[in-house]
């Protein structure tokens, strides 16, 4: 009865011999403990295996007309669904010669005939077991991997609305940026992958998951400006020098605020690292006259050179409570005039060359107020 119940859970057993007194002999010695299926040459084997129900180990005799068995194993584990299926031969071939090449081609076991019925069904059992053992581990595996992409998709999840977040603070503050923060992240990744196998960036940039973290980092540059007066970040005129000297404070500021959020992590080279480089550094100078340290060349961090180029074009060619939108071949002609000076000159080459891109950028994520920005 438990036989009965159970019938369909049992290990399927394909036997593939081309005499029939030998399919009757193993499907009697096999139907109690498991479902048989037969075949009497190799063709049908292989369409079984290719079928709905693929067995769970195949008992495969060796000499049988058209192709043999080791041609029928041959060609079974170059079968997706057949590569991992045990087969055992069961053949009259008893030469040491014969054994080997049925190992070769990829039998887990070689039984000589006549068979001893217990032997068989004692070999059966053991490599259904380890069939059973590996596709758990492999199963525990794929689960796994699958587990692990999952926390992966999460955490970086949770580095984007942390970031953007943040971002948005900086942009309440100054709300006439509008679209910038989204521009600038566009710019700084179109500008790095221009240039990231130029023999002076292809070591920092080489890695997509690098020009990954530069995008998602590049929208915080600003957040600094959560602490500079309304009455000095979104004066119409001219700064006086000591309202500057406020508004350069934005910077450390900015720095400041991503060092607090990393020591609550716990991660001084966490996913802010880029963060914490771009808003403490993106108003530094190729020729050192920028600030918050006057660093010059390539004590500036890439990512902040990046930045500069990406957030001085965007200004350029927005409007701003105390300046109207450049064109885009003004802003164009003052990031060229810059090359050397301001920006890193190779960085200044790659933006020449793709200018129209960052046309492109600016004109998608344009301002709803101003919406041809980046057309004119």
């Amino acid at each position: 009865m438990s036989h009965a119940v159970n019938a369909e859970e049992r290990p399927i057993i394909l036997v593939v011999d081309d005499t029939p007194q030998n399919l009757s002999l193993m499907s009697g010695l096999l139907r109690d403990e498991y479902r048989v299926l037969v075949a009497n040459h190799g063709e049908r084997a292989l369409g079984l295996v290719a079928g709905d129900s693929p067995p769970d180990l195949i008992l495969l005799d060796v000499m049988m007309p058209e192709i043999d068995g080791f041609e029928v194993c041959r060609r079974l584990k170059q079968m997706p669904r057949g590569r991992d299926i045990p087969v055992i031969f069961l053949t009259a071939r008893n030469e040491v010669a014969d054994e080997q090449q049925g190992f070769d081609v990829g039998a887990v076991d070689y039984i000589t005939k006549p068979i001893s019925p217990p032997i068989v069904l004692a070999r059966v059992k053991t490599q259904l077991l380890l069939k059973k053992a590996r596709d758990l581990l492999a199963d525990q595996n794929a689960y796994l991997e699958a587990e692990v992409q999952r926390r992966m998709r999460e955490l970086a999840a949770v580095q984007d609305a942390t970031i953007m977040a943040m971002a948005s603070l900086a942009e309440t503050r100054d709300n006439e940026t509008g679209n910038h923060i989204r521009r600038t992240q566009h710019y700084v990744k179109l500008l790095a992958m221009e240039v990231r196998y130029h023999p002076r960036f292809r070591q920092a940039l080489e890695s997509d998951n690098e020009i990954e973290m530069l995008y998602k980092s590049a929208p915080l540059h600003d957040i600094g400006k959560v602490g500079i007066p309304d009455h000095i970040l979104l004066k119409p005129g001219r700064l006086t020098d000591a309202e500057f000297e406020i508004m350069k404070s934005h910077t450390t500021l900015g720095r400041d605020a991503i060092l607090a959020a990393e020591s609550i992590l716990n991660a001084p080279d966490s996913f802010l690292r880029y963060a914490r480089e771009i808003a403490y550094s993106h108003q530094e100078k190729w020729d050192g006259s920028g600030y918050p340290l006057g660093l010059s060349g390539e004590e500036i961090p890439l990512s902040a050179r990046l930045m500069a180029v990406a957030d001085v074009y965007d200004a350029l060619i927005s409007r701003r409570v105390y300046k109207e939108a450049f064109s885009h071949e003004k802003a164009v002609q003052i990031i060229a005039e810059g090359r050397g000076s301001h920006f890193d000159p190779d960085l200044v080459d790659a933006f020449l060359l793709h200018a129209h891109a960052f046309r492109e950028i600016a004109a998608r994520f344009a301002d709803a107020e101003h919406g041809d920005l980046g057309k004119t």
